[in-house]
């Protein structure tokens, strides 16, 4: 399997000797095998968020459907999609609109492939498929909105929590007002409304698409235990990595990327080509096709004017 070394000295290599940009010619080369292998429409969703922390628009965000819309024209439908995802997540109602998209696009033939994280939103449209492929390093995540730094079910325990310790002792009124007080009514109903949205997204997609088929009770009774890994009902952490063998528990259909070693060795493959694109270009979030149609979102560079010489400034 070529590692992060192998497909940088490849990349060299390629753009040494040729005027294509390197980055792009490796990425679809080892895109289209992995088409060729499967025999199914790839569509790689990468985002820079680990590279490039502090742009914007790493996130997923309703310009996101341009590029899927550029990478599904023209294509064979009826070969069912693999979506190759690496994203932390975004916003919840581009995410609900992307995917219904996707299913008029190509019905309920879709599988999502996770070679490292597909977090919050990501997660989202990951469950939107009949199946989702892991390997050992995969992760999603809770689907919880976030309000900017804030995360909406943390912030309704805490208001909870505060309720409580009042109604229990009136004394620590004192101590959580100050907090209670940077909290506006209607930012609360934003969080309540945001939480309940993606808690029902959540369970209409799973029942429409990865457990279509399954019959009551049995359906409802997986769906509301992956629910509960995944709505953030506890508490936990809205970066808390969920792994492989959480998700099999929960009942989400999952399939290990380490079954099929070709398979494995290709995604992994691209997954390096994607972390020198977006590591060692302007780059910041690349959508595109086995078919090498893609589009990429560039970091603007500002350019600071110099004045050199004695002259006048």
């Amino acid at each position: 399997m070529p590692n992060w070394d192998s497909v940088l000295k490849e990349i060299s290599t390629v753009q040494a000797t040729q005027n294509e940009s390197a980055f792009d010619k490796v990425r679809r080369k080892y895109l289209t095998k992995i088409f060729k292998h499967t025999g199914r429409n790839a569509i790689s969703y990468y985002s820079g968020f680990l590279t490039k922390p502090r742009i914007e628009g790493t996130e997923i965000n309703d310009e996101d459907k341009n590029g899927f819309m550029l990478c599904i024209h023209e294509m064979d439908r009826n070969k069912g999609l693999d979506l190759i995802l690496h994203t932390p997540g975004g916003d919840g109602q581009a995410t609900v609109s992307l995917v219904e998209y996707l299913r008029n696009m190509f019905g309920l033939n879709m599988r999502a492939i996770v070679p490292q994280i597909a977090m919050s939103a990501g997660t989202m449209i990951a469950c939107s498929c009949n199946n989702i492929i892991m390997g050992k390093q995969s992760s999603i995540g809770p689907i919880d909105p976030q309000f900017g730094v804030i995360t909406a079910a943390n912030l309704l325990e805490e208001v909870k929590k505060a309720r409580q310790d009042i109604l229990a002792n009136p004394n620590l009124a004192m101590f959580w007002s100050p907090i209670l007080s940077k909290i506006t009514p209607s930012f609360l109903e934003r969080c309540e409304r945001a939480v309940k949205q993606s808690n029902e997204f959540i369970v209409s997609t799973l029942a429409s698409n990865m457990f279509a088929k399954t019959p009551e009770p049995k359906k409802t009774k997986i769906i509301n235990s992956i629910s509960a890994l995944l709505a953030n009902n506890e508490g936990k952490a809205h970066n808390t990595h969920i792994q492989f063998q959480q998700c099999v528990d929960s009942g989400l259909k999952v399939s290990r990327l380490e079954d099929d070693p070709i398979l494995q060795d290709l995604v992994l493959t691209l997954h390096h080509c994607y972390m020198h694109s977006l590591g060692n270009t302007a780059a910041f979030k690349i959508i595109e096709n086995q078919k090498g149609r893609r589009i990429v979102r560039m970091q603007q560079v500002q350019l600071v004017p110099s004045f050199g010489g004695n002259g006048p400034v």
